[in-house]
């Protein structure tokens, strides 16, 4: 017979937590609130406050005998102290009680282990070790585990071999002093000393006599004040301090943990809660964005890689170069006015006057009824120290993103084409392409040297070299000098290259070549808690838009870090100064002697030397999720409750038909059977309904990705007028057919909120941006319930939440942001279908799957009515 193993059961887990005794939830308390606040200021330094630090001990700071349990290094530290904790911790507090575990964990389990910890360290060692952390709790719980099974079970066998139980706890911190790095051995050694000592008895003396402790039971009335309190007599608790059951009780059809659940369910308290709980989240992911720019929380860039050695070399780009790259430049002023077929046979004569291999490949791509199509020229210099195996490629659009010709920067590519082929140290292949524009062109190439095109509309490359280890692409429109470098970063769907990448360019721009380093658009940046905001922001909205930023977007699915680099203003740099920093880019990433991926792809910069990493900015979104899913299991438990009766007030509620006796060993209380009873769920309307208005969102995303641009702006109008009444029929036809009572409404929120939650929280490590601002601007549909009054007020306040709800819409955030940015609703979904074509941006099914499924069924709460059902009270909310 096989084993079995056993099962999660969320409900068990649900009982546990409930019914956690009062100074368990206290020490869990105040744990996790000293953990919030060490993380979010840091004008107090907690950690250096409350920590045991041998040579700080003295008659002032006897505290730190106190306080050093409860201080934690980070979150896992916290985390995994209050894992091991908790359940060793409600175990010893139900076999003692509250006041005994109070006197002891708050006196001589954490002041003499302490002690004898400053006395070793201090005194014998002569060393200076901080710590911190519950684990020396968890350690002396342990050890006194250890003993009581030894006295029931004195040996485990492996094999021939008896080995004492008791030593089991020794075993696990010799294993945690391996594993885990900033442990403290002697720390924990000290907490099982004193576990040990309690298990054999020698410590007895210190629990608080029992008749003392039961006079200020009977004199501070606690049984009858505190909740979750466990008396001396160790046998009752509180008034929800229930103990577990695992067989059914038989006086009852719930069993006796059901009977507590339920009673927890129908709690004030807890039921005023989670709303409060989901706000706060909202809150403190806000707050937790906004402090980023500061310097507690972000930090300097540094190169990870060292086989990069930026700015390292001698560039040698300058003298005759110069009048070669204005050879070039007549050359491309003269072709301005020609086609690009025109234009490409030019291109390819001076690159094979150069002595590289020059090959073409024609693209066609259809999008929102229009043709982009043209020619790409690319040319390869093989290396002369290489195998071919590896390629860097430098792109020359002959169009830039702002539709304005690449004079300069095509000028540029040609001239240094000319001048790489004279070195022989190459040990990468490199790729010179130009392209025919800043958008559908690099990605036909891309796409064609992967061999992921669709053919016959994107032709196969003639000429390939090996896998792809970086691009850089130059965006030179304008012939005269130039004060500062611009980085552009950003990659499609919110993908960003490795962060060495970009800290190499700015090493040697700023640092080489004593050139200033821009990043998105903040052309003058003070390094002031402002600017710094300012550019996050900016590049946060790059991210969540998922559009390509420019050609080197079309690299960075493919895992090919890549950038462009845009000189701007008026200054003293010249080309020469610009092909230096490309020149010694390509040094640099010659050196490497494999991939990219030491550094970061998950990050926010404040500026040129400054970033934040996904551990540091991702629970901002993750708070924000997250409001969405405690809703949602709010109202599911909710939804569960019993139907509150239309039973006058007046009737006895202590009629013995109505009472239930629940029981457990010598527990005994009296209990409504109403509370008992567990309200069955009418699953089907509110699965059917949200499934159905989750499927609609295909429509929106198949008309908009694939209507002419010619009459999408008419669409988008008549969609959007359709959109707003949508909500109110579908509200109407819901109380038509099926006239959903106030639980149905409960389960139709839980639901879409549920769902809402889960795909934000899965974007959140994908697109941080995408869902932090899509979170955002659902946040309202937490909030929104059905207004059943008629009232004149109730009925201003559907209006005015409606309204809100068409402004936080998909549809009115559309037209806000085209607004915003002096472009038409038709211009912005025609480069939306082509970012879906093209680029494959996903951050439509996002829109048009996620977040408007949910604003339409807010809507639907909002214009719902529950029905009243027959024997019950109505009640809002």
């Amino acid at each position: 017979m096989a084993p079995s193993l056993p099962q999660f059961s969320a409900a068990r887990m649900r009982s546990y937590i409930f019914r956690l005794p009062l100074f368990t939830r206290a020490v869990i308390l105040i744990i996790v609130l000293i953990w919030f606040i060490s993380s979010v200021q840091s004008m107090w330094d907690l950690k250096q406050w409350g920590a045991l630090i041998p040579s700080e001990m003295s008659l002032k700071t006897l505290y730190r005998a106190n306080t050093f349990p409860v201080i934690h290094a980070g979150f896992f530290h916290c985390f995994f102290n209050l894992f091991a904790l908790t359940p060793l911790l409600e175990r010893f507090e139900a076999e003692h009680g509250t006041l005994t575990s109070l006197a002891l964990f708050v006196g001589p389990l954490s002041t003499f282990p302490a002690f004898l910890y400053t006395f070793i360290e201090r005194g014998i060692l002569h060393m200076n070790t901080t710590i911190l952390g519950a684990s020396i709790w968890v350690f002396t719980l342990l050890a006194m585990e250890a003993v009581k099974t030894y006295k029931t079970n004195p040996f485990f066998q492996l094999g021939d071999y008896k080995i004492p139980t008791w030593i089991t706890p020794f075993v696990m911190v010799l294993f945690v002093s391996f594993l885990v790095p900033n442990t403290s051995f002697l720390g924990h050694v000290c907490g099982l000393a004193f576990g040990y000592g309690w298990g054999l008895g020698f410590l007895k003396f210190l629990v608080p006599p029992e008749n003392t402790l039961r006079w200020i039971e009977g004199k501070m009335n606690l049984l009858g004040r505190l909740p979750h309190y466990v008396s001396v007599d160790q046998k009752t608790f509180g008034r929800f301090g229930v103990l577990p059951s695992t067989t059914p009780n038989t006086d009852t059809p719930l069993g006796y943990v059901g009977a507590s659940g339920v009673l927890l369910q129908r709690h004030p308290r807890l039921l005023k809660l989670p709303p409060y709980l989901s706000f706060l989240c909202v809150i403190i992911g806000i707050g937790w964005l906004l402090v980023l720019p500061l310097d507690d929380y972000s930090r300097n860039t540094y190169i990870s890689e060292n086989a990069l050695l930026p700015g390292q070399v001698h560039t040698y780009f300058a003298g005759s170069d110069q009048h070669t790259f204005r050879g070039y430049m007549h050359e491309v002023g003269a072709l301005q006015e020609k086609s690009n077929t025109e234009v490409n046979d030019k291109l390819e004569e001076i690159l094979r006057s150069s002595g590289l291999k020059v090959a073409r490949q024609k693209y066609e791509y259809r999008s929102a009824g229009g043709v982009h199509a043209g020619e790409n020229i690319y040319a390869i210099l093989h290396a002369p120290r290489g195998d071919a195996t590896e390629a860097i490629v430098l792109v020359g659009a002959w169009v830039n993103m702002d539709g304005k010709i690449n004079r300069s920067g095509v000028a540029l590519v040609l001239t240094l084409a000319r001048y790489f082929k004279r070195w022989s140290l190459w040990s990468k292949d490199i790729v010179f392409l130009i392209a025919a524009d800043s958008k559908a062109a690099p990605q036909a190439w891309v796409d064609a040297y992967h061999d992921a095109h669709q053919s016959p509309g994107i032709e196969s490359l003639q000429l390939k070299s090996g896998a792809l280890q970086g691009a850089v692409v130059i965006d030179y429109p304008f012939d005269h000098r130039f004060e500062s470098l611009h980085i552009v970063y950003d990659g499609i769907n919110g993908q960003l290259p490795n962060l060495d990448l970009l800290n190499t360019v700015v090493s040697i721009a700023s640092g080489q070549m004593g050139i200033g380093v821009s990043l998105q658009q903040m052309w003058h940046h003070s390094d002031s808690y402002k600017d710094r905001l300012q550019t996050m922001l900016r590049g946060m909205m790059n991210q969540g838009l998922g559009h390509a930023s420019g050609p080197h977007s079309s690299f960075i699915p493919y895992h090919i870090d890549a950038l462009t680099l845009q000189p701007f203003g008026n200054g003293w740099q010249d080309e020469m100064a610009m092909g230096r920093v490309i020149e010694s880019t390509f040094r640099s990433l010659n050196n490497l002697l494999e991939h990219l991926h030491q550094s970061f792809f998950f990050y926010l910069l404040m500026q040129a030397n400054r970033f934040v990493s996904i551990g540091t900015y991702l629970p901002s979104a993750m708070l924000v999720a997250v409001n969405f899913t405690i809703m949602a299991i709010f109202l599911w438990m909710k939804s569960g409750a019993p139907r509150p009766t239309s039973r006058s007030n007046s009737a006895p509620a202590t009629d013995k038909t109505d009472l239930t006796i629940v029981h457990k060993g010598d527990l005994r209380a009296l209990v409504s059977t109403e509370l008992l009873a567990v309200r069955e769920r009418d699953l089907f309307l509110p699965l059917g309904t949200v499934a159905a208005i989750q499927f609609l969102g295909v429509i929106p995303l198949y008309i908009f990705n694939h209507a002419s641009s010619s009459i999408l702006t008419p669409i988008f109008y008549t969609f959007a007028l359709a959109n707003n009444l949508l909500p109110i029929l579908l509200s109407a036809l819901l109380i038509h057919f099926s006239a959903p009572t106030t639980q149905q409404y409960h389960l139709l929120k839980s639901f879409s909120l549920l769902l809402l939650g889960l795909f934000l929280s899965s974007l959140a490590t994908l697109n941080f941006s995408l869902s932090l601002l899509v979170g955002l601007l659902a946040t309202p549909l937490t909030y929104i319930h059905p207004i059943p009054s008629s009232s004149i007020l109730s009925i201003i306040a559907k209006i005015l939440l409606g309204l809100l709800l068409m402004a936080v819409g998909p549809t009115g955030v559309l037209m806000a942001g085209s607004w915003a940015w002096g472009w038409s609703v038709g211009e912005v979904l025609e480069q939306a279908a082509f970012g879906w074509d093209v680029w494959g941006m996903y951050t439509q099914v996002v829109v048009w799957c996620v977040w408007w499924p949910a604003w339409v069924m807010g809507g639907v709460l909002l214009f719902g009515r529950p029905r009243r059902e027959a024997g019950t009270r109505e009640i809002e909310g």
